[in-house]
């Protein structure tokens, strides 16, 4: 793979449910060092694109290509071993578990001690322990949540519940990052908060990122690029200047002319 090669591509996506066309052919490339923003209205295909993208559904036809590999039939679990980590709209952390271990299941598909070593917590099991906490312990610093890392996830705010499922991404160490609405039901200083890591998270770790965010303030503010969906269609893609005036966009979102709202 040469270094300006997108990282992901989706050709040609169609995925149905029971006579619903969810996605009608859509496609997309995710360079490096990019962000690259889906947006479109409700049903629109957004999630479900996700979905396809770290397993959840398989499409009936269309290719989805990570790193030059086709990973179109792989399950879940391989492609997040291969470094395609996700978020999720609604938030699926462990309820009874605290926000440190929370975090370190994030770390187990990188885990190679053996059953016995791991049972008995000796050897190997103890170095590969110390060694997955202290990339942990980076992620909470990183996040700042230090003060949180022994609380109860149940027992913590909604944002601070944001943070920790990006954290848990992170421990994947992955190659493509994938945040489904990670601002959903935050304060401004809380969205604020999150889009300074996002950016951090291209910028200085050099992870590419696939956003979905209907605040569209932030979407022009950290996209470098965005492809809008309608009824599972492609129907725009470009900067964000230009597809806050594109009139398709605007119509599918408006049904009239004028520039998209950001505010």
């Amino acid at each position: 793979m040469l270094p300006d090669e997108p990282v992901l591509r989706v050709e040609d996506l169609h995925l149905r449910f029971h006579g619903i066309q969810a996605i009608a052919g859509a496609g997309l490339t995710l360079s490096p060092r990019e962000i690259l923003g889906i947006i479109g209205p409700n049903g629109a295909g957004k999630t479900s694109l996700l979905n396809c993208i770290n397993g959840f559904y398989r499409p009936q036809r269309g290719r989805i290509l990570f790193r030059d590999r086709d990973v179109t039939h792989l399950p879940p679990h391989t492609r997040a071993a291969l470094g395609i980590a996700r978020t999720f709209q609604n938030i699926a952390l462990y309820p009874g578990m605290t926000v440190l271990n929370n975090i370190m299941t994030g770390r187990v598909i990188h885990m190679h001690a053996g059953v016995l070593s791991c049972g008995m917590y000796t050897g190997s099991a103890v170095r590969e322990h110390v060694a997955h906490r202290a990339i942990v312990e980076e992620i909470i610093d990183f996040l700042e949540i230090e003060d949180v890392r022994s609380h109860l996830v149940a027992d913590l705010p909604y944002g601070i519940q944001k943070k920790v499922e990006l954290g848990r991404a992170l421990a994947l160490d992955p190659k493509v990052l994938v945040l489904d609405e990670p601002m959903a039901g935050m304060s401004m200083d809380e969205k604020a908060d999150m889009a300074r890591y996002v950016l951090e998270l291209k910028e200085v770790r050099a992870i590419p990122i696939v956003l979905v965010e209907h605040d569209m303030g932030v979407v022009m503010d950290l996209c470098d690029r965005l492809v809008v969906m309608d009824y599972g269609k492609k129907i725009a893609e470009g900067p964000p200047p230009q597809i806050q005036q594109h009139p398709d966009v605007i119509r599918a979102y408006l049904g009239e002319t004028g520039p998209l709202p950001v505010a």
